[in-house]
């Protein structure tokens, strides 16, 4: 490309980033939309209806719909849905199908390569095909419902312009390619920051070191390459879940908490709503854009899920393997011209390789099992029909991606756990290296699924918990990475030290900021650091809350954020943001230290992190952003909020964070609450961390975040005539 062409795509995109930073501060500037002119957009007559359909909104925009046909029910559902959050999923669409340019300029046409290399969509058409006829016609009118809003919906949504998107039609496939999306293997983010680090000569012992031990702490999202975070942004990337069973409820019913953790920005990335037709009657958390209930409840029983961390993925040699190109054209927003890609792929999967966060790399194609049908919608309709175990089982089975630990409870009072996946037959024992050889896919030719997984069912101490630790071992290699056993081990702790256990409890859970792990390696701390330092002070009275006013918490977070630099030494920080065990390679890297350097390096460490020492809340700031705020001078102009939080890594309310010796936000964790106890179909409740509504500044925008913070939640009844009596609106939707 001529410096000519060069300097027209850095005006293109200077140019892209002034409208959209505009469109930022003329929504900081101004209010956004009332709430009942928010509804007032929303199409209501002349629709694609076989009979008329009631939509009750409640204070917080939070519908239940009410129809008489199951047709009517699922486009009501696409109709809602884009209403609340239309600039999201045409934005999801985009992203799924490489289409990021068309947004953001010349600056994202590499981004678009990478994507259109993971190609989600590819299995697609197989899955259409196969598809029955009631999952069809559900996804078909939720697509109309979609496609309808985004073509008679006025006004829309002002971000839609910012971003240059024209709405178009939708169609079944563009939904299922979303779903795929939010099928993206949280895995790449290791993967393809590990493949990079191969030609180092001491790739051996890295690659060991991570793969050695299960135990892992999430890491950040800071630090990853693009491609792997605009493809896992959509995934159920951590969480929590917790069911109590009926002999240790105080309503003398099962109850369920789910607690999931994704990406923290503006809109966030679950909607929460209700459903009733003949065939469904359902109440819960959904991923914008997708036609099901993936945390919630029926009449009979609840669901929850935490990422299952499972290897759906695998890097193999492609240097003896042929391939085939493809060249595509990319539009660019800003230009005239589009311009053209090369997209090969191999008998195992895409080159990989061949996009850019990855050059330099050896050839390396990438398996991925969402590159094979799999019918996940007709999954979760089943789920959402279940009655009991054996039919949540069979539902679960046909969950190929992404990986998930499902967590139950029923009427009946039973809880249990499943994982849900398809995976390759491959030894349970790590490989011997990120990259396979070719002979390796055998194992890919007949994949595992639920019905094969470890699962666990009616506990005899009545308590099932999930926060992404390894499953019990199982005849397949279910994944490599997976969270230590912290979060898990606190919430059963919390959970036995009670009696019989009421929702109030587990809402209490799901605000808990303690750290079970931090204290040992605090002590080991304070056995080393000089004692009459400020830090050594904060830490010897330090509980291991990482509470907003707790000078131990960030006293302890500094230390360790210059011990890892210490630390790591030939690996450097590199070895940090690859791995998914931060703090477990930290031990071992400090282990094999030397004595004088290690007392030296702790030493530096206390004296630096004593200096004007402050509460860790002032340092650990939840700054909550349109999503578009990720762009380079955009930041602050899509800011709307920026306050303290409590939580840290290894914390059941997670809020993640990279290395912490200074202020920094918040770039993962927990937002979204659901609570159900099965004693009522109407004790269930939600609260979004944020708000419904999409719109941007408008009054449910943000309206949740005041009872986010305080651990209070909305209620979320199954019966019509309650989510009636509590209702602000009805739109009745006609034919």
């Amino acid at each position: 490309m001529g410096w000519w062409a060069e300097l027209g795509d850095r005006a293109a995109g200077a140019a892209v980033l002034a409208r959209i930073g505009a469109g930022l501060a003329a929504c900081r500037l101004r209010p956004g939309p009332r709430f009942a002119d928010r509804l007032a957009a929303l199409p209501t007559t002349g629709l694609p209806l076989s009979r008329p359909v009631r939509v009750w909104w409640d204070a917080h925009a939070i519908p239940f719909i009410d129809a008489e046909t199951d047709s009517d029910a699922a486009f009501a559902l696409g109709l809602v849905h884009a209403h609340l959050r239309l600039t999201q999923i045409e934005v999801f669409r985009r992203v799924a199908t490489g289409r990021t340019a068309e947004m953001l300029g010349p600056a994202a046409v590499e981004l678009d390569h990478g994507l259109r290399l993971l190609d989600f969509g590819r299995a697609v058409p197989a899955v259409l095909e196969r598809m029955p006829a009631a999952t069809r016609a559900w996804l078909d009118c939720f697509a109309a419902g979609l496609g309808h809003y985004a073509a008679h919906g006025r006004p829309l949504p002002p971000d839609l312009a910012w971003l240059g998107i024209r709405p178009e039609p939708w169609s079944a496939a563009d939904v299922l390619t979303v779903g795929r999306l939010a099928g993206a293997d949280v895995n790449w983010m290791v993967l393809f920051n590990l493949v990079r680090l191969r030609r180092r000569p001491d790739w051996p012992a890295l690659w060991h070191a991570v793969t050695a031990e299960a135990g892992a702490v999430f890491p950040p999202l800071a630090g990853t390459d693009p491609l792997s975070v605009a493809a896992t942004r959509l995934t159920r990337s951590g969480s929590n879940a917790l069911a109590v069973a009926a002999h240790r409820s105080a309503s003398g019913a099962a109850l369920m908490a789910a607690d999931p953790h994704l990406s923290l920005m503006l809109p966030g990335l679950w909607l929460a709503g209700a459903v009733r037709s003949p065939s469904f009657h359902m109440a819960g958390l959904m991923l914008p854009g997708l036609p099901f209930v993936a945390i919630g409840r029926n009449r009979r029983i609840a669901w929850s899920g935490t990422a299952l961390q499972a290897a759906s993925s695998e890097l193999f040699d492609a240097h003896a393997l042929p391939a085939i190109a493809r060249r595509q054209s990319v539009a660019v927003r800003g230009r005239r011209r589009r311009r053209e890609v090369v997209l090969r792929d191999t008998a195992l999967g895409p080159l990989i390789s061949d996009a850019a966060p990855l050059a330099g790399c050896p050839p390396l194609a990438l398996a991925w099992v969402g590159h094979r049908p799999a019918d996940e919608l007709s999954a979760w309709l089943d789920i959402a029909r279940a009655g009991d175990w054996t039919e949540f089982a069979a539902a679960a089975a046909g969950l190929a991606v992404p990986g998930q630990t499902l967590v139950y409870a029923d009427g009946d009072g039973h809880v249990g756990k499943l994982a849900a996946a398809h995976l390759p037959r491959r030894p349970p024992t790590p490989p011997a290296d990120a990259v396979l050889p070719p002979e390796a896919a055998a194992a890919w030719d007949d994949l595992a699924t639920a019905a094969e997984l470890p699962r666990l069912f009616d506990p005899p101490g009545g308590i099932v918990v999930s926060a992404n630790e390894q499953p019990r071992r199982s005849a397949v290699r279910v994944g490599l990475f997976f969270a230590a056993h912290h979060r898990r081990l606190r919430l059963e702790r919390l959970a036995r030290r009670r009696g019989r256990l009421g929702l109030e409890d587990l809402a209490g859970f799901q605000q808990d900021v303690g750290s079970d792990a931090a204290p040992g390696l605090r002590d080991w701390l304070l056995a080393r650091l000089p004692p009459d330092g400020a830090a050594a002070a904060a830490l010897a009275g330090w509980d291991g809350q990482y509470g907003e006013a707790s000078l131990g918490a960030a006293a302890f977070e500094a230390i360790l954020a210059r011990l890892h630099r210490f630390a790591h030494g030939e690996f450097g920080e590199s070895a940090y943001w690859a791995s998914w065990d931060p703090e477990r390679l930290l031990h071992r890297r400090l282990a094999a230290s030397d004595a004088r350097d290690l007392a030296a390096a702790i030493a530096e460490a206390g004296r630096e992190a004593g200096k004007a020492l402050k509460p860790w809340g002032e340092l650990h700031r939840l700054r909550l952003a349109h999503f578009t705020a990720a762009l380079p001078l955009c930041g602050r102009l899509g800011r709307f909020t920026d306050l303290p939080s409590g939580g840290g890594n290894e914390t059941v309310m997670k809020t993640a964070h990279g290395l912490a010796d200074g202020r920094h936000a918040v770039r993962f964790g927990a937002n979204a609450r659901f609570l159900a106890d099965l004693s009522d179909p109407d004790r269930n409740s939600v609260v979004l961390l944020g708000g419904q509504d999409g719109w941007p500044g408008s009054a449910c925008f943000l309206d949740q975040l005041p009872l986010w913070r305080a651990g209070a939640s909305v209620p979320l009844p199954l019966r019509p005539e309650t989510a009636a009596a509590a209702a602000v609106h009805l739109s009745l939707l006609r034919p």
